[in-house]
């Protein structure tokens, strides 16, 4: 019999837009023959609905504009099922296809839990401490696994003493946000109140870390016990910063796959990417990025637990650089929980 996948998308979060995109490629690369797949949708204002229209919809961000049917969680855990429309569905299990705050931080992680329902993907605690820079950093450190140079603030009092401590250019940035929202590369002191200013408007941790001289370079891992990492890639950037909007546009940067290293460093930022994702609890799929030195020293820059999932993202290109297809990917992801 076909198991059934709930395959949740759009959210109460800065990256609405683009879990709309990652789900769109899962929809309709999803193999339809192996499973039942409930498209449920999350409104910006947070209301989830199953949603059974076209899925060139998501696309346009146009899917909550027609009739919808409400999904509440069934709290029964032996029940593992949503009701959706006032009828209980049962539910193999859950895949989420959410980026940011409010998905991707161990919350709906958390909620499934609660009622049964088996995750596809990393769970609540991997997800929170991914979610969190300074606490992600802090336990791949204790790892062995070096990291830039940073302090976390709570207050913008704190600026100046915190910057004496650091050495220019600085990063600032939220302590728990994706896709580089909010992010900004200071050079100065003059830079940096309004850059914390920013950071503060999205979270009540920022953290201020000193840049790493090098590329970027990530690597996709996929498992719970047995892992399989995908290509290494690299990030080559022109000028500026790797932002939100540079990461879906490509403006004035290129992503090389793979990446322009020997075989043996790239050997070497597999197996470095394969601790740092056991080390915080990574389950499923994860997407790990590093810094990449002139001197060949890899420094961990953060997890993405959910990373995009457009046909055009890193995580499926990295996957195709071992020879997996969107769609054998998929099967190998949800085989690890069904």
């Amino acid at each position: 019999m076909k198991k059934t996948i709930a395959v949740i998308f759009g959210g109460r979060s800065s990256e609405y837009g683009v879990s709309l995109q990652s789900a769109y490629s899962v929809l309709t690369q999803i193999n339809k023959e192996k499973y039942d797949v409930l498209p449920i949708g999350i409104t910006e204002n947070g209301i989830w609905s199953h949603y059974t229209g076209d899925t060139e919809d998501l696309l346009q961000d146009t899917w909550h504009t027609h009739d919808i049917a409400p999904v509440l969680f069934n709290p029964d855990p032996l029940k593992h099922s949503l009701v959706i429309n006032g009828t209980t569905t049962q539910v193999d299990a859950m895949l989420p296809i959410l980026h940011g705050i409010n998905g991707e931080d161990g919350t709906v992680q958390g909620m499934a839990k609660l009622c049964g329902i088996p995750v596809i993907g990393c769970g609540i605690l991997a997800s929170a401490l991914c979610m969190d820079k300074q606490r992600a950093h802090d336990l791949v450190s204790h790892a062995g696994i070096p990291c830039a140079k940073s302090i976390t603030i709570h207050h913008t009092c704190q600026i100046h003493s915190v910057c004496s401590r650091l050495t220019f250019p600085l990063y600032v940035k939220p302590v728990h946000a994706g896709s580089s929202i909010g992010i900004h590369r200071c050079i100065s002191m003059e830079e940096v109140l309004p850059a914390v200013k920013e950071a503060f408007s999205i979270d009540t941790e920022v953290i201020l870390e000193e840049e790493i001289q090098g590329s970027e370079v990530g690597c996709a891992v996929m498992g719970i016990d047995h892992l399989t990492v995908g290509r290494v890639d690299e990030i080559e950037l022109s000028s500026g910063l790797f932002d939100f909007e540079e990461k879906y546009t490509l403006k004035t940067s290129t992503i090389h796959m793979p990446a322009r290293i020997s075989e043996q460093e790239k050997l070497i930022i597999q197996e470095t990417a394969k601790k740092i994702y056991t080390t915080l609890g990574c389950t499923g799929f994860a997407r790990v990025d590093m810094f990449y030195t002139p001197d060949k020293k890899i420094y961990f820059n953060e997890v993405n637990t959910i990373p995009g999932f457009t046909t055009h993202s890193r995580y499926p290109a990295m996957m195709k650089g071992t020879g997996l297809t969107f769609t054998q990917m998929l099967d190998q992801i949800i085989g690890l929980y069904v």
